[in-house]
């Protein structure tokens, strides 16, 4: 026997043994995989959704969304979408591709873990209605056993109905029928070329390609599966070119059921929890935060238009939600000033809630932003411009901020911006996809609970059914502000409830936070929002139209009257607890005079009466450094001289404070003329000569008296020949005049 005989025995036998070990681990392992047809046939999906008191929600169970198609009635264009994106050799294989599982294993050896199935759809038919989505070698193998069962079973066009009927679309639509009715209102069997390119569309992330929630990604993934049609030949250039060009022409159909809109967000969420839906809807218990009552009286309200509302508490449930738009994306308004301006530019100690800014006509290169009342009201402190919702002082302070800052606290609040929003009109809510009332509310909620963002969640809980938990939620811990700059929003939001653009509210008797915003056009808006908040809860209210038809509604009138009624309803037994607006912040006093007159903020003199100070909340940290002498140091402007025939009259400058000690010189001799409170103007009347006058501003403290710098007027020379008098001329020759 020769060596290489010898080695090629070997390796054969090696071979052999391994293939023989993998063949009987192969057996063991899939021993138990047997086929259920009731499983394919009849799909049993029951997924019991209860409120926050655990009581069953009627209707949750998703056995009654399930509703079966049959192949034969659907169109080619309906059946080739699927087998185009998901499975282009299905009628050519005998349920396992493979070419494309060794492809996989090696990318997966590659990557140290399961990334890739190469799954057809007969294998996902047995993953779906079989196993569990678990990406392990076992299921893996079990996965294979079954579908060799399956395809030796069942025709090929069996098959393909079967995983159209348990496959799931999205928004608790198991199966086509019932994901053909709720994206089209329509029978599957009449769904055009498009529409069902949309559908196959959503089998990747159901959640992500929604055209009610993303169209624009929607619409993208819906031309890459015409794409794949096209590159198979299911459909000529003409049809592609055509098919392309057509809108999503999703419609969803009217919510039935008083917790319908409710149960959706739950299912949307439970997508976002990367929980799969597969292995949830063999059996398991969804516990909510939903409260029963408050979701019917939300239900109940008059809204005349289309809406969108939402109630969470301060531990981050959703109690009670209602939308006609899903959870489409709006324009924000003036609801992004606190979150997208003022609160990042108090972080930022750019200013404080008293800083005055100067409303008036501006332009940033070619973008020039004008107030709701084609107004200018000139310096406004930035309270007054949040609480009046004015929009030249909120985009002046966003300059100042810089997008790039703004930017970095809406990443924390999970706000990512397209890069073409990323300019000033973001100062009042202009954005290209804008953002859901949940997300709004989640932002406003950063400034109730401290600082800190926490999603809001509509599911507290998930248990199999056999008793494990599959989720239970609990509250982030991710720090957007400080403390100090969420008591400082609150005491400005406060305001805007009791006396500014949202004062509908300011009849309650507790606090309530809140702002108000208003998208349109002097023929008529788009968008109107209410946002409040109070220690316990926070409240969204949007009104508007889905397809932006203009309507006579605002965010101060319509949707504040719907959030007050909210409140009303919420708060009619108890009242809640007031807002922090003291921690993380100072008191100080600030000069008044310095401030209103001079738009300085200084620490007001120890010495200043008390109707100069004016008591401020600052941000800790951010304390005025200096501070004025106005009275310890008393100053004033040079007043004015003037001699005519009558004599001398000195001209003073109005203080509110100030008294005036004047002397009159003449050689090295002075005398008084003049000793006690501001008047407009003094007269003296000396005999002819030449004189100089000085002015001492002194501040009264007591039966003390704090002088100031002595000034001295310009030298006059009286002269009682009825010549006029003449201010004496400074002698110049010779010195640095220029400078003078």
């Amino acid at each position: 026997m020769t060596k290489f005989f010898k080695i090629t025995l070997i390796i054969f036998l090696s071979i052999a043994i391994i293939a023989l070990g993998c063949f009987i681990s192969y057996a063991i392992i899939t021993k138990d995989a047997v086929l259920n047809h009731d499983k394919l046939l009849k799909p049993g999906q029951s997924i019991t959704i209860l409120d926050a008191d655990g009581n069953e929600i009627a209707n949750a169970s998703t056995v009654s969304k399930h509703k079966s198609v049959k192949l034969e009635d659907l169109s080619e264009d309906c059946k080739n979408a699927f087998i185009a994106s998901e499975d282009r050799n299905f009628y050519r294989h005998s349920g396992l591709n493979y070419g494309r599982m060794i492809k996989a294993a090696f990318k997966n050896l590659a990557a140290g873990s399961f990334k890739e199935g190469a799954s057809t759809i007969s294998q996902q038919l047995i993953k779906n209605t079989h196993l569990s989505q678990d990406k392990t070698l076992r299921r893996k193998l079990n996965e294979i056993r079954l579908t060799k069962q399956l395809e030796q079973a069942y025709s090929k066009d069996d098959i393909l109905e079967m995983y159209l009927n348990t496959i799931y679309f999205g928004h608790n639509c198991y199966g086509l029928q019932s994901a053909a009715e709720f994206y089209f209102d329509k029978k599957a069997e009449n769904l055009s070329l498009t529409e069902s390119a949309t559908l196959v569309g959503l089998l990747t992330s159901p959640n992500n390609y929604s055209p009610f929630k993303n169209p624009e990604k929607s619409l993208k993934k819906r031309n890459l599966v015409l794409k794949s049609m096209l590159e198979c030949k299911f459909i000529d250039e003409n049809e592609y070119s055509q098919a392309i060009s057509e809108p999503l022409n999703a419609k969803k159909t009217q919510n039935k059921g008083k917790f319908s809109d409710y149960i959706g967000a739950v299912f949307d969420e439970l997508e976002e929890l990367n929980l799969n839906a597969y292995d949830l809807a063999r059996g398991c218990t969804v516990k909510t935060f939903l409260n029963a009552e408050l979701q019917n009286y939300l239900n109940q309200l008059s809204y005349d238009c289309d809406n969108a509302v939402i109630v969470t508490d301060k531990d981050g449930g959703v109690n009670a939600y209602k939308s006609t738009i899903s959870g489409a994306k709006r324009q924000p308004g003036s609801t992004a000033k606190p979150t997208f301006v003022y609160a990042p530019a108090i972080e930022e100690k750019i200013l404080q809630p008293h800083t005055r800014i100067l409303d008036e006509k501006v332009d940033f290169n070619g973008y020039s932003p004008e107030n709701f009342d084609k107004k200018y009201h000139g310096y406004v402190s930035a309270t007054d411009s949040l609480k009046y919702s004015y929009n030249v002082p909120a985009v002046k302070t966003l300059n100042a901020l810089t997008i790039t800052t703004s930017e970095k606290y809406l990443t924390k609040m999970n706000i990512a911006l397209e890069d073409d929003e990323k300019n000033l009109s973001l100062a009042l809510g202009g954005m290209k996809y804008g953002l859901d009332i949940k997300s709004i509310a989640d932002c406003y909620s950063v400034f109730q609970s401290g600082g800190i963002y926490s999603p809001s969640r509509f599911i507290k809980e998930i248990k199999t059914s056999d008793g494990k938990t599959a989720y239970s939620f609990e509250k982030s811990q991710s720090r957007v502000f400080s403390q100090g700059t969420c008591s400082l929003m609150n005491g400005m939001l406060l305001q805007t409830a009791k006396d500014g653009t949202a004062k509908k509210l300011g009849s309650l008797n507790y606090e309530v936070a809140a702002k108000t915003g208003t998208c349109g056009t002097e023929e008529g808006n788009t968008d109107a929002y209410a946002i409040g908040y109070t220690s316990e809860h926070c409240i969204g209210v949007w009104l508007g139209d889905a397809n932006n038809k203009k309507l006579n509604i605002t965010g101060g009138g319509d949707a504040c009257t719907r959030l007050k009624s909210i409140l009303e309803s919420l708060y009619s037994d108890h009242s809640p607890q007031k807002l922090d607006t003291e921690s993380g912040t100072i008191t100080v006093e600030i000069d008044a005079e310095e401030y209103y007159s001079n738009n300085k903020i200084l620490l007001a003199d120890e010495i200043s009466p008390k109707l100069n100070k004016l008591t401020v909340k600052v941000l800790q940290g951010n304390e005025p450094k200096e501070k004025s002498t106005a009275f310890s140091n008393p100053e004033i402007k040079t007043p004015s001289i003037k001699a005519d025939g009558k004599g001398v009259k000195i001209s003073l400058c109005q203080t509110k404070y100030y008294a005036y000690l004047i002397k009159r010189y003449k050689n090295n001799d002075f005398n008084v003329i003049y000793d006690g409170k501001w008047t407009e103007s003094i007269r003296d009347n000396p005999e002819e000569g030449s004189y100089t006058y000085t002015v001492t501003p002194y501040y009264l403290n007591g039966e003390n008296k704090i002088f100031g710098k002595e000034i001295s007027l310009p030298s006059v020379n009286v002269s009682n020949s009825g010549g006029s008098p003449q201010i004496k001329i400074p002698d110049i020759a010779g010195k640095d005049w220029f400078n003078l």
